[in-house]
């Protein structure tokens, strides 16, 4: 095989995982900024969760204070009635007194459905709560976990990248430029095997002229459909893989 086809078959094993690498890179950090999100839209059904109660908890209070306010007004409606000296005089006080129990009772079943409604919530802030809790532990070391692949893929990176570097420079230039040009007109791929009489990438057919051409290894080939740069791995016949395996077996 060609050193310049040896060479472009390894930079293109190298090009494909620096884009692997890339792309890996660039998506940890949405993938951190998509987890925290969930865990902020947790965190917000918390707080109304928590608002919901403190309300209902708050109103609870302003109607027991109306339940007090009104029994106070009872016991004095009462002690006014002690002097007074007419019939008139006593009803009138009786039904102020009986429109503040009405109230009082009032007072008393909203109360009964906020605790009915309280109990729910309470129940649900306290779930959350512990659910947050371990969700936000899992979250950091999700996002630990993806800040140290993120520092292992770019040290792998700048391997990968100064590997590429060394043997780009000994790909003589017509045939880099001609990689490079397929590359970046054929979605990073610039370089395909030639399988069965088709090309790998596009799948065309070639004619048997070029396949022939191709078999012999004494120019760089592009696909004719396609311009990728192609190469041709002859198939190893079993009899010759059994005696690799025989002479390599231990005695």
């Amino acid at each position: 095989m060609l050193s310049d086809l040896k060479l472009v078959i390894r930079l293109q094993e190298l090009d494909s995982r620096v884009g692997e690498l890339e792309a890996e890179v660039a998506a940890l950090p949405r993938h951190i900024a998509e987890i925290q999100k969930k865990l902020v839209s947790h965190e917000r059904k918390l707080e109304a969760d928590r608002a919901a109660l403190a309300a209902n908890q708050k109103e609870r209070k302003q109607r027991e204070g109306e339940i007090q306010a009104q029994e106070q007004k009872i016991s004095k409606l009462k002690d006014q009635m002690l002097q007074v000296k007419t019939n008139d005089q006593y009803r009138a006080f009786q039904n102020e007194i009986d429109f503040c129990q009405q109230e009082i009772h009032k007072f008393e079943d909203r109360i009964l459905e906020l605790m009915s409604e309280s109990e729910p919530l309470d129940r649900a802030v306290k779930v959350a709560e512990e659910a947050l809790k371990a969700e936000k532990v899992e979250v950091e070391a999700e996002a630990q976990t993806a800040r140290e692949r993120t520092d292992k893929d770019r040290r792998a990176l700048d391997e990968l990248r100064k590997e590429r570097g060394a043997i780009a420079v000994q790909v003589t230039k017509p045939t880099y430029q001609r990689y490079e040009r397929s590359r970046r007109t054929r979605k990073g791929i610039a370089v395909a095997e030639a399988v069965d009489g088709r090309c790998t990438a596009c799948q065309m057919s070639m004619r048997q002229q070029f396949l022939q051409d191709l078999r012999k290894g004494e120019q760089i080939m592009v696909c004719e459909s396609c311009q990728r740069i192609l190469f041709y791995n002859p198939p190893v016949p079993v009899e010759d893989l059994d005696g690799a395996a025989t002479s390599a077996a231990p005695r």
